[in-house]
Formats: C-alpha cells, sequence, structure tokens
C-alpha cells in the first residue's frame, strides 16, 4: 500500500516523486484544555473535605465548684491522699500512714475501690501533683478515679448503701510532701 505515514506521520511508505527524495509529513499539534481537570480536582477535595468527620479533641469532663473559704473539718482517716512527684512516681496514704509508692495504675484502682467502699462512702480523696509532674500520669490517676466510681458504686450498694456521694478534690504539692515523699 502506498501513500501517507503511519498514525501521525512518519514511518511508514511515501511515493517517491520525480527527485527521488522522501518527504516526511508534518506532525499534527496537541493541545489538551486542563479546565476541566482543575474543576473536577476542586468537585472531589470539596466532596471528601465536607463528607469526612473532623477529629474533635478529646476533652476530659471536670467541674470545679468555687472556691469557698469557709474551713471544712476532715477527719484524717477518711482522708486519702494521692500524690505524683516529678519524676512521675505515684504515691498512696490513708490518713497519717506512711506513703507508699504505687506499682501499677491497676494496683491503684483496686486500693482506691477498696478504701472507698470500706469507709462506707466517708473516703475524701485528694490528689496533689508536683509543679513539674509529667502531665500523662495525672490524666491517667484522674482516669483511675474515673474508672472506679463504678465499682465503688457497686461495692457500696452490696454494703446497704444506695447513694455515692463522690468527694473528691485537688490541693497543691507542698515542702512538706516534697520532704514527705524524698524521705522514703
Amino acid at each position: 500500500m502506498a501513500g501517507g505515514g503511519e498514525a501521525l506521520g512518519g514511518g511508514g511508505k511515501q511515493k517517491r516523486g520525480s527527485s527521488g527524495k522522501r518527504k516526511g509529513k508534518k506532525r499534527i499539534g496537541f493541545r489538551m484544555d486542563m479546565t476541566p481537570l482543575v474543576d473536577i480536582t476542586f468537585l472531589l477535595l470539596t466532596f471528601f473535605m465536607l463528607t469526612t468527620s473532623m477529629i474533635t479533641p478529646q476533652t476530659m469532663e471536670m467541674n470545679v465548684p468555687p472556691e469557698i473559704d469557709v474551713p471544712v473539718e476532715v477527719r484524717q482517716s477518711e482522708l486519702f491522699t494521692i500524690r505524683i512527684r516529678d519524676n512521675g512516681d505515684v504515691f498512696y496514704n490513708s490518713g497519717k500512714d506512711e506513703p507508699e509508692k504505687v506499682k501499677s495504675l491497676k494496683d491503684l484502682l483496686k486500693i482506691v475501690v477498696d478504701q472507698n467502699v470500706n469507709l462506707k462512702n466517708r473516703c475524701i480523696v485528694t490528689l496533689k501533683t508536683a509543679d513539674n509532674a509529667p502531665y500523662g500520669i495525672a490524666v491517667e490517676v484522674l482516669d483511675v478515679l474515673n474508672q472506679a466510681e463504678p465499682l465503688i458504686i457497686d461495692g457500696l450498694k452490696r454494703n446497704g448503701i444506695n447513694e455515692r456521694k463522690r468527694k473528691f478534690t485537688v490541693s497543691p504539692f507542698t515542702a512538706d510532701d516534697h520532704k514527705e515523699l524524698d524521705a522514703l
């Protein structure tokens, strides 16, 4: 078959003219309009932005009562103190007992539940955190206290107490707390 080139020119056999030289076909220019592609891209971007759920920050609800200048009388035997040191170590003690180091937060959960159930809903939990204590440890301790609530309520119901009066406070970590824990 004699004639033009293959596809868009060049490569095929051509008819020979009187001079015997081959002439190549000129290549046809090709131009793509990018406007529809940009439109489709923005439509897809808008679609995915509107249909995906945005991640909401996880917050812990904590109701802080207003400050009261009236002193509150508390028995030492009903006070349960949890302290977090600068290095992240967690200690607990009941009343004037010697502070003990918490081995794991699961142990702290059991201790808090037992303390509240044994004192029959009269226990006041105090959390004291050193100024440079790791924030994550303090949050984990607060989580343990929240996880203990249903277990405490079940234990109190087994003892015949149907109403839970949760008593919890956050207190400043004092120099006396530093001295007491450094002595251990």
